[in-house]
């Protein structure tokens, strides 16, 4: 077989068996970190769409590729861009954006953008299961193709399996996956049932294709090219089939005492010499957490050195760009020829290099006007109000310093990683108990060390706030409390905080608002809440908030927010709730672009589109006095 990509790497003996399977085929492949998965699925794509046998091409549209993850998206896609041939037009989808699609062909007035994650996976199998895929122009998959399946968990397990119930006659898969990187099991949060969920899809797939499921190997890493970055490695295969107890746990402190070699060791994060060692960085870095909180906390310690970095956001989170909102406001036409969006776009500033071309052709897919070659902006409209703004359009979440939890940097490498100390065995004891998950621990931490290309560094971790949930629900909005129950020193900001339903400035100046936004507000820097006077806004909410930056109102509170600072603050039925004055040390995430009623654009002067830009926060907010700002508490 004559290589023909010039510039991609040559296929390996073990890469080149999964690259030449027949369209039917069912594949299973095992991959550990680093083996080459993107650039083995890429060229399979090619191979699916004909290019050694062109007889045998699928059309791209019978070729479905999901991703648990935005970033995974994209990045395939980029590699399809870069090395395809002719999977040009292969679409890699996330779970969720194609559970969407599914749930719309099957249902077109239903609101799913108001239904939660979980609903609409499971609504999608159901949809699924009673041929959705086989009625008007939805096209049933020749050929599915899914990434990191060890991490196919609960309703998406169920949605993958029953999709290839429907079509187990008339479909073919390439699966890959590394039940050593199995690191999504805290989603479930009953440990027995988390223990039955790990490893269960690669057995669904072993009983359900006895004589003709061919298992293949991804054996050689090409990430790691230094010793230090290779450290963790040899374990992958004895975390394959890890589930007793004891035998993580002295898994873990293996790798754990790899990790704590005092050559990789660089002290406080907070140190003059590491802090300098960042800024003086030419590549990239991922500071990596066990959880949240610490991403949280070395996040706001990183803002308070002056260290540029993106704090990554939950897979779930998809805000649509800034630009999204100035396309639609600045003209009135219904639709846009691919020469006028060129031009509208490149007046737009836009924080990296954007692909129109690419972009132009991802936008009519969800906005297709009647006339041909055009773009139907109300159509995008609805699908940005819809929660069906493609993933591929989405701004790259790229930055030099990227601070993480392990489970969001799955997936991705680095030139140099710098891992939290990990607690020992003792300590995950004594602060989970019951709740301990020892070889989900391992996993982790071995996910996190085989991160890195060059270099594998380890630093004491920040002293924690005391992080606790409203109500003690597990989905209550988190606080800064302490032991005693009815403390309260902050909250920590989520997507959804500052209002949508007006444009920032409209009581005041929205226009000047906007400009403002996009002139003066960018993601990392500084903004408060300050409260504007002590009356409640309703029985169970709080009083009303407005957001501030250098002193300028770019946003106010939503009723979400105002709700949850209340239950927040009523520690008990009792209680009566106070409010602080001001919730500072949050910082910008993004602009994002958002929707609201046409009317309350119109009002405001940002014409009839019903769209503008709003900004995302993030951080750990802290209370304090509108007179002295000092700390304010109960």
């Amino acid at each position: 077989m004559t290589d023909v990509y010039l510039d991609s790497p040559p296929l390996t003996d073990e890469q080149r068996a999964v690259v030449e399977q027949p369209w039917d085929a069912r594949v299973l492949v095992t991959a550990g970190a680093g083996a080459g998965k993107t650039h083995t699925l890429v060229r399979r794509l090619d191979a699916l769409c004909g290019h050694e046998s062109p007889e045998e091409a699928l059309e791209a549209a019978e070729i479905l590729v999901l991703t648990f993850s935005r970033a995974a998206a994209r990045e395939l896609r980029e590699r399809i861009s870069r090395h395809g041939e002719r999977a040009r037009r292969v679409r890699a989808r996330t779970f969720d954006a194609w559970a969407y699609e599914v749930l719309v062909q099957a249902h077109p007035d239903g609101r799913w953008n108001e239904v939660g994650f979980d609903e609409r996976i499971a609504a999608a199998a159901r949809a699924i299961e009673k041929g959705t895929l086989e009625v008007g122009d939805a096209v049933p998959p020749a050929h599915v193709v899914i990434d990191e399946v060890q991490d196919l968990l609960g309703g998406r397990r169920e949605l993958v399996e029953t999709l290839l119930d429907r079509y187990q006659n008339s479909c073919g898969f390439t699966v890959v996956g590394d039940a050593a990187q199995s690191v999504y099991g805290f989603q479930i949060e009953d440990l027995r049932e988390r223990a039955d969920e790990t490893g269960r899809f690669f057995d669904w797939l072993r009983h359900s294709y006895p004589d003709d499921l061919v298992e293949l190997h991804l054996t050689r890493n090409f990430r790691a090219v230094t010793a230090e970055a290779r450290v963790a490695l040899a374990h992958g295969h004895r975390l394959q089939q890890l589930s007793d107890p004891d035998e993580a746990g002295t898994l873990y402190d293996e790798l754990r005492d790899l990790l704590l070699d005092p050559a990789n060791g660089m002290g406080e994060l907070g140190d003059e010499f590491t802090l300098d060692g960042l800024r003086a960085l030419n590549d990239t870095c991922a500071v990596l957490t066990r959880d949240n909180r610490e991403a949280l906390v070395i996040s706001g310690l990183l803002h308070a050195h002056g260290i540029e970095h993106r704090l990554r956001r939950p897979l779930e989170e998809r805000p649509v760009p800034y630009w999204v909102a100035e396309l639609l406001r600045s003209t009135e036409a219904a639709g846009l020829t691919e020469d006028r969006f060129r031009s509208l776009l490149a007046g737009i500033s836009v924080s990296y290099e954007a692909n129109a071309g690419a972009l132009w052709t991802v936008l009519r897919r969800v906005a297709r006007g009647a006339g041909r070659g055009v773009l139907d902006l109300d159509r995008l409209r609805r699908a940005v109000a819809d929660g069906r703004f493609p993933d591929e359009a989405a701004d790259p979440e790229a930055a030099p310093i990227v601070v993480s939890t392990v489970h969001r940097a799955k997936g991705l490498e680095f030139d140099r990683v710098i891992v939290l100390t990990p607690p020992t065995v003792a300590d995950l004891h004594r602060r989970y108990a019951q709740e301990l998950d020892l070889p989900a621990e391992a996993r982790a931490l071995y996910v996190a060390m085989t991160r890195a290309r060059k270099d594998l560094y380890h630093v004491a971790p920040p002293e924690l706030p005391h992080l606790k949930r409203a109500g003690g629900r597990r989905d209550g909005r988190r606080y800064l409390g302490s032991f005693r129950s009815y403390d309260r020193y902050g909250i920590v900001a989520e997507a959804g905080d500052v209002c949508r339903d007006n444009p920032p400035g409209h009581g005041t100046d929205a226009v000047a608002t906007q400009a403002y936004l996009l002139e003066q507000v960018r993601p990392g820097q500084e903004v408060s809440w300050h409260k504007r006077h002590d009356v409640p806004m309703g029985e169970t909410e709080s009083p009303p908030y407005t957001l501030l930056h250098d002193g300028r109102e770019i946003g106010e509170a939503s009723r979400r927010f105002r709700e949850e600072l209340f239950r927040v603050q009523k520690v008990n039925r009792t209680w009566e709730p106070w409010w602080p004055d001001e919730i500072h040390d949050l910082r910008i995430d993004t602009l994002e672009t958002v929707t609201g009623s046409i009317a309350a654009g119109a009002n405001a002067g940002l014409g009839e589109r019903g769209t503008w830009i709003a900004p995302r926060i993030s951080g750990i907010g802290r209370y304090r006095r509108a007179d002295n700002h000092e700390e304010q508490c109960a």
